[in-house]
């Protein structure tokens, strides 16, 4: 039995004057407990509403999700979620923000302050947990949403676009913490981005969306998440296969960007 998998998922929008959009099409996987799965694809072919639908935000029209054998029916702790922007509590310190998933289920002080200082020792925040969240910059205030994800001990962490909003530098040390964490921690996680980049790095399963209706159209099996664990990530990016596997679904994609571009122009 796989750990997640999402079955026949197909999701349809209905439009306020009549008709609908149909987002995702038939969409199906099965994922293994530690997987890490990166989901790419041009805008509007249904990457965010898929997530939505794993997370348990939206409700499928047709198909399901079923987590070790469980079907989902809204939102879960056994499904945590890092946003593009943090959403983090900007009136509380980085330790209380972290501490914030325990505390509400009844974790005693002790006990969740001890992990709490763990997870930002681990996320090399470990000198800031009394800061206000205002006085981080964007790549440790989503160091510190990684941690309060943690904190809560899901089977499953789900990133929309958690790093779309950082500076190129900071950008790669925090590719290097996510492939850090998921080694460390043996987590299922999987990322939607929109940088081939990216997904190429931190995907050891790739999968590349059709416009809409959102459906699988490539998925790809990579070696180079597992080798940017131990290796400096400018050096898996120097690799021949991994140019040759960017160009690759880089055309794939201006194909399809250009394929959406056409059928609005003879709409």
């Amino acid at each position: 039995m796989s750990g997640l998998s999402i079955e026949g998922v197909s999701m349809r929008f209905d439009l306020p004057g009549g008709g609908h959009v149909q987002a995702l099409k038939d969409v199906s996987l099965d994922l293994a407990d530690g997987e890490l799965l990166s989901v790419l694809g041009p805008s509007g072919c249904g990457k965010t509403t898929l997530l939505n639908i794993v997370a348990g935000f939206l409700a499928p029209t047709d198909g399901r999700i079923v987590l070790h054998g469980n079907r989902v029916s809204g939102p879960s702790a056994e499904r945590g979620m890092v946003f593009q922007q943090g959403a983090l509590f900007e009136w509380m310190s980085v330790r209380d923000n972290v501490e914030f998933g325990p505390r509400m289920k009844g974790m005693p002080a002790k006990e969740r302050r001890s992990g709490a200082d763990h997870l930002l020792d681990i996320t090399g925040l470990g000198a800031f947990k009394e800061k206000a969240i205002y006085e981080l910059s964007g790549g440790m205030q989503q160091r510190v949403a990684l941690a309060r994800c943690l904190a809560n001990d899901p089977d499953v962490i789900l990133m929309d676009e958690p790093l779309g909003a950082l500076d190129a530098l900071t950008r790669e040390k925090m590719q290097g913490l996510v492939l850090k964490l998921w080694k460390e921690t043996g987590k299922t996680i999987i990322l939607i981005t929109h940088s081939v980049e990216e997904a190429l790095l931190l995907g050891e399963r790739l999968l590349v969306m059709a416009p809409r209706p959102g459906r699988i159209h490539r998925e790809y099996r990579l070696p180079f998440a597992e080798a940017g664990v131990n290796e400096d990530l400018r050096q898996v990016k120097k690799m021949p296969d991994f140019a040759t596997r960017r160009e690759e679904i880089l055309s794939m994609i201006w194909e399809m960007e250009e394929e959406i571009m056409g059928r609005t122009e003879t709409a």
